[in-house]
């Protein structure tokens, strides 16, 4: 797994790490049991601080995504999938949102906007 660092990002540097390895258990890349790096190990390929990468696999461990077995590392925990629905669907939401308040900067009727949503809909799933 490989976790790119961008500085000039708005988005926390913790945040960056924790979508980064949250998205990788998502789409299956890191499975049930595999083993994180070190949180010291982590931070020092990084080069950032152990605070960041401490905080970054709190919430992922306080999300259900890793457990942290003392004295052993931390580890992709066992999906659970009701979970992970309610967040996907919260992400959906969030993306929705941040559609609709752009939208609304651009002026655009909600017609305009339902149409542009179904046009990309169609676009997506016919090219699968």
């Amino acid at each position: 797994m490989t976790i790119i660092i961008k500085n000039s990002s708005e988005i926390p540097i913790y945040k960056q790490i924790k979508d980064q390895i949250q998205d990788a258990i998502m789409r299956d890349e890191m499975n049930e049991g595999d083993i994180l790096p070190s949180i010291r190990q982590l931070a020092g390929d990084l080069r950032i601080s152990v605070i960041t990468t401490t905080r970054a696999y709190a919430e992922l461990e306080q999300e259900g995504y890793i457990i942290n077995v003392q004295g052993k590392g931390c580890f992709v925990a066992p999906k659970d999938t009701e979970l992970i629905r309610e967040q996907l669907l919260r992400k959906i939401e969030d993306g929705f949102n941040d559609a609709i308040n752009t939208a609304r900067i651009a002026k655009l009727s909600k017609e305009e906007l339902k149409q542009l949503f179904l046009f990309t809909l169609e676009e997506i799933y016919n090219d699968k």
